[in-house]
């Protein structure tokens, strides 16, 4: 039998060797695991409960012990968003020296079609990727998801809303008692409320994750992280504080993460060591703007791993034998041709959704003043 790098089997396995994009929100805080999260089904079961913090009861040994029921959870069965990138490969095309070929290349227009549908796979997937990150973002920020599906019109699209909680308003909201940017602001004392609504309910508390204005703009920002009246960082003060060897309130080291993040500073808040990382990618959205991830004046206290992103699986008609197929995977590749048009289009298929493993895992707040981001870089 003849091979086919065209069938989809085939494809797949190409895809699934490609090294995946590398994000910084869906990878340290929605991991994946591949043997639990990845559904043969259309639909994927959504689990989370609250946290527990129980005390094992005393019991008269004639007793012999006190039954403790187990901890109920909520389950929900969603549908998760289908999104399918696609580009299209004409002949004009493969008659043309591709990106980073040879000026006199000897490359066939059947060679190089293959190169460029692993090309193009590669490209849809890190758009794939694109999504996934802001699906984190926005999971992290609003405690749900808000989908857009695009039909028949391109201008108009369909609302899908999934929600984690089940109050009017996300409960997973702080209120700082005074602006971080502002005069009293008192960022340990925010974060010490911050870190109870977690730790109250058995959550971990250890990442806070901020908009990049937030974690080092403006000068009265970097002040209030040490709760110091002095002007910066720089002052004597705070740094003979930063270098004390018998009390350690925390200390200002940046490190570099990958992907856009950098932990700026360490913060011993009540015994707990908060990392304070800037997250400063972005991303283009439907109107051509670039926007961050997390936008100004956010930042969400949460720890690694406290939610999942799960998959749910791709159908569609192949054309080899004109029949519905169902693939489980993160990727998942279509290839169709046109002998009338002389083209061929490859979609990159995914069905992802990102579910926090208990209930409010994220505490988000808004700390900064209304100020713009210029405003706030001349204060």
């Amino acid at each position: 039998m003849p091979f086919n790098f065209y069938d989809t089997h085939t494809l797949l396995m190409a895809v699934q060797q490609l090294t995946p994009a590398a994000t910084f929100l869906r990878d340290r805080y929605f991991p994946t695991n591949d043997a639990s999260d990845i559904f043969a089904t259309d639909d994927v079961l959504v689990e989370f409960r609250d946290g527990s913090k129980k005390l094992a009861p005393f019991v008269a040994p004639r007793k012999g012990g006190v039954t403790v029921l187990r901890a109920g959870y909520n389950m929900e069965r969603y549908t998760p968003p289908f999104v399918a990138p696609r580009r299209v490969l004409t002949l004009d095309e493969l008659r043309k020296r591709g990106f980073g070929e040879a000026l006199y290349s000897q490359l066939t227009p059947e060679q190089r079609q293959q190169t460029l549908i692993l090309r193009d796979a590669d490209e849809l997937g890190e758009l794939i990727t694109n999504r996934e990150e802001a699906m984190a973002a926005e999971t992290m920020l609003t405690n749900g998801c808000v989908m857009k599906h695009i039909a028949d019109d391109v201008d108009k699209a369909d609302e899908m809303e999934i929600r984690f909680y089940s109050e009017a308003s996300n409960p997973a909201t702080y209120t700082p008692t005074a602006k971080w940017d502002a005069t009293g602001g008192k960022i340990l004392k925010d974060l010490e409320a911050m870190i109870r609504m977690l730790t109250k309910r058995g959550l971990r508390a250890s990442d806070l994750v901020c908009s990049p204005d937030v974690a080092d703009t403006s000068p009265s920002s970097r002040r209030a992280w040490i709760e110091i009246s002095e002007p910066s960082i720089n002052d004597a003060a705070v740094q003979k504080l930063l270098d004390n060897r018998r009390i350690e309130i925390g200390n200002v080291e940046p490190e570099l993460l990958p992907d856009g993040a950098a932990i700026v500073a360490r913060l011993n808040v009540l015994g707990r060591i908060i990392s304070v990382i800037s997250y400063d990618l972005t991303y283009t959205d439907d109107e051509g703007n670039d926007k961050l991830y997390i936008p100004s004046g956010k930042c969400v206290l949460t720890a690694p791993g406290a939610g999942r992103t799960a998959y749910g699986a791709v159908s569609q008609v192949e054309q080899s034998d004109g029949e519905f197929h169902t693939y489980a995977g993160r990727r998942v590749p279509k290839y169709v041709s046109s002998a009338e048009g002389n083209s061929r289009t490859l979609t990159i298929s995914s069905r992802p959704l990102m579910i926090p493993n208990n209930k409010n895992p994220f505490i988000v707040a808004d700390v900064l003043t209304g100020l713009s981001a210029a405003e706030r870089s001349r204060a």
